[in-house]
């Protein structure tokens, strides 16, 4: 699959992106002649220092849908739930870093981030092997981070079963009455190796059974999120992107 993918990306760059680029760099040319004539003389354009940027011209903001779209909704639990702190594993940092504006946050992760903000506390943690009490933490999250866990990628030790250790450990230190929320890519069940994993919807249920699950969005194949989205739909999934709420009972 990867070199297909990648087979099919390159012919793409030689085939229709350099095309651009190059069509592009002369009309960048053109647009620097004609500001250099209109410049209002504010700031110098000069040679040393232009800058090209030939691939903004778009009518579209581009974003990547998993890691835009999964903190957002991660985001608005807190907003509801407004847990005194919340402690979050390895998730993308701009998640934490803005909900650290009117939640504390503890960030924690096998590479830990010199980060320094107000509200805001980074240390080191192995997922598999978490140094907390059981049913200590009221709210937590580990979002697109799993799935990765015991393939060697990120520095961790390879491990077959790295995933199913850290998500036992996540669940062992949940509080009872405590949320738990939980993002991973879905679809058809696989390894990408060494990429990541990708889980049914049934896996993960079972994986982290006993807790209760309390809601399930879907940011599907296509794009945009499914709020309460119908769990039938993960199998149609190449490579969706599933967040689940947990709750332990």
């Amino acid at each position: 699959m990867f070199l297909k993918n990648y087979t099919i990306q390159l012919a793409k760059d030689i085939l229709i992106r350099f095309p651009k680029k190059i069509i592009r760099f002369f009309e960048f040319l053109i647009e620097l002649f004609h500001f250099k004539k209109n410049n209002d003389q504010r700031f110098a354009v000069t040679a040393k220092d232009i800058y090209p940027c030939l691939t903004d011209k778009l009518k579209k903001t581009p974003f990547d849908h998993h890691y835009t779209y999964h903190p957002a909704w991660a985001a608005r639990i807190l907003a509801k739930t407004r847990p005194e702190y919340h402690v979050d594993f390895s998730s993308i940092l701009s998640f934490g870093t803005i909900v650290s504006a009117f939640i504390p946050v503890k960030f924690y992760d096998y590479r830990p981030a010199d980060l320094k903000l107000s509200n805001w506390d980074s240390g080191f943690a192995d997922l598999t092997n978490l140094p907390f009490e059981t049913n200590s933490q009221s709210s937590i999250s580990c979002m697109h981070t799993v799935e990765h866990i015991g393939l060697g990628r990120y520095g961790d030790p390879l491990d077959a079963t790295g995933d199913l250790k850290a998500i036992n450990e996540l669940k062992r230190i949940v509080k009872p009455g405590g949320d738990l929320l939980f993002v991973t890519p879905v679809g058809k069940s696989r390894i990408e190796f060494n990429a990541h994993r990708v889980y049914s919807y049934e896996q993960i249920l079972s994986y982290f059974s006993p807790l209760s699950l309390f809601e399930f969005s879907l940011i599907p194949d296509q794009g945009g999120i499914i709020d309460h989205a119908d769990p039938a739909s993960v199998a149609d999934q190449k490579y969706g992107c599933g967040c689940f709420w947990f709750k332990k009972i």
